[in-house]
């Protein structure tokens, strides 16, 4: 019982007030340690005593990536209540069927998503919303909260690290967002081990360009960072310009960055990306399969890209490749971090040999305990000796790495055989014509299945869907490619970047 997650921002308050914690790279507003500790107690002050929010009460926020964000999410820390990131992207219709499975007593908001803020509390019945500014300028009933006057004899009531202090929603990727909760001890366990094997420490500067709304955004590597007393730069969203900008910025380096493949990959678009004064920085990408070109490429400006894998249910980061190996062991998401364990299962359920493909399963205490309100996605997410089924097709090594195949559920079988269509994107990815490709199953007469590629070109390219057919030739078995290769200007994302497989499969299976 205590207050373990909020104990270091107090730690450095006290111990380096002026050390500069936040930095809102849109408003252009800096907090330091002790303002944000002040803040973050302020906040949660403010939400018990005027309020009424007590542990276990869900506070829910809707808001672009903003430095309010973190400091919503210690107060509630601090009280032991449950926040709960609300996706801006969303439609109110999307919002409110979280809201109903949450039932927040207060919505927390940002200015812009006013409108949307109204409809969801009204359809919710939620209580209580407050709103802070968007922009400088405007008005801002949030900061009655964050300014309020905390008696020196307030404390708030222990929180058992065993509580949930956030529940993040999936995305969607799998069918309707569940509820995924994430434990105090769960994120202590998951930031610990970022910060090993990442090498987090008190002079790093990290860019947190992925929504907050997702573990990622706030593990990877804000949270961490925050842990060891370093600064944390909060982008609004990623914006390819400003973050490369950033990227090689020599005055205050950023020193770790994490992004989607979709992230590098728009930055490697960018005219002025060629001449771009790139140096050395902890550079993480995960999310999705990531293309060994996209790997090589960055590796040719200086930049080790260190590919992880991480799931919601399991914190952000469950594995990662290690300093010095990301280029001779490309195409593998490395050896686990502190505290979590890894396994592939077969589907008949044996230990897989090296090599061979099966399901890759966590275990440790950075694993949710169950999803919020929902046994039976619980028990049908567990194994019955407790180990989380990620749905991720992978292979170990001899060496201990593990290899990311695809999602179990993306695979289709064309003819009789397994197709994994990140291997086939992989080849695609390999014509120097090639910026993006997705490729789905679709039903073919004669085959069953056979694979569809939607490609978008880089810029100033030429190719044909019969020239990249013939690529694949040459790389792949004949069954592995693609029946049909379209051109197209963009593929469909969610808030994280990853590829909209559904609308694509509902495309190619129109097309037939």
């Amino acid at each position: 019982m205590g207050h373990a997650v909020v104990s270091w921002l107090e730690h450095h308050a006290r111990r380096s007030p002026g050390q500069p914690a936040l930095l809102d790279l849109h408003r252009g507003q800096a907090l330091a340690y002790g303002e944000l500790a002040g803040r973050v107690r302020s906040v949660a002050w403010a939400l018990a005593m005027r309020h009424g929010i007590r542990q276990g009460d869900r506070v829910a926020v809707l808001s672009r990536n903003d430095t309010r964000v973190f400091e919503v999410v210690y107060a509630c820390a601090l009280l032991g209540a449950i926040v709960v990131p609300l996706n801006w992207r969303l439609t109110p219709g999307e919002l409110i069927a979280v809201i109903h499975d949450a039932e927040p007593a207060m919505l927390l908001h940002e200015s812009a998503s006013a409108e949307a803020a109204s409809e969801v509390a009204a359809a919710g019945r939620v209580p209580a919303t407050i709103a802070w500014a968007s922009e400088p300028a405007e008005a801002d009933g949030y900061e009655v909260l964050a300014t309020a006057t905390v008696p020196s004899t307030w404390a708030p009531a222990p929180v058992d690290e065993d509580a949930t202090w956030m529940i993040i929603y999936t995305s969607g990727t799998t069918g309707l967002p569940k509820g995924v909760q994430a434990t105090h001890r769960g994120v202590m366990a998951s930031m610990q081990g970022i910060l090993v094997a990442h090498r987090v420490g008190a002079d790093s500067r990290c860019l947190t360009v992925l929504p907050t709304f997702h573990v990622a955004g706030l593990n990877l590597f804000a949270n961490p960072v925050l842990y060891m007393g370093g600064t944390v730069l909060v982008a609004r969203t990623f914006d390819p310009a400003q973050t490369l900008g950033l990227l090689t910025n020599t005055a205050t380096p950023v020193t770790h960055f994490c992004g989607v493949p979709a992230n590098y990959q728009f930055m490697e678009q960018l005219p002025g990306f060629a001449d771009a004064a790139l140096r050395p920085f902890v550079a993480v990408v995960g999310g999705s399969p990531v293309p060994s070109a996209l790997v090589e490429s960055w590796g040719r400006r200086g930049v080790a890209l260190t590919t992880v894998f991480g799931i919601t249910e399991a914190g952000a980061c469950v594995t990662a490749m290690p300093p010095g190996q990301e280029l001779s062991h490309n195409g593998t998401v490395g050896t686990p971090l502190l505290y979590a364990r890894c396994r592939v299962r077969t589907a008949d359920d044996r230990p897989s040999a090296p090599g061979e493909t099966g399901e890759l399963q966590v275990s440790g205490p950075l694993v949710t305990p169950g999803y919020w309100r929902n046994p039976a996605a619980t028990a049908e997410a567990l194994t019955a000796d407790g180990w989380l089924r990620t749905g991720d097709a992978a292979a170990g090594t001899d060496d201990g790495h593990f290899v990311l195949v695809d999602r179990w559920k993306d695979m289709y079988i064309s003819g009789g055989e397994n197709v994994y269509p990140a291997e086939v994107e992989n080849a695609l990815h390999a014509h120097a014509a090639v910026s993006q490709a997705a490729v789905v199953g679709a039903p073919h007469p004669r085959w069953g299945e056979a694979g569809v590629a939607f490609v978008v070109l880089a810029r100033g390219a030429a190719a044909t869907p019969d020239g990249l057919r013939d690529w694949c030739r040459e790389r792949l078995a004949a069954y592995k490619v693609p029946a049909r290769v379209l051109l197209v200007e963009e593929l469909p994302r969610n808030a994280t970047g990853k590829v909209l497989k559904g609308p694509l499969r509902e495309f190619a299976g129109d097309g037939e």
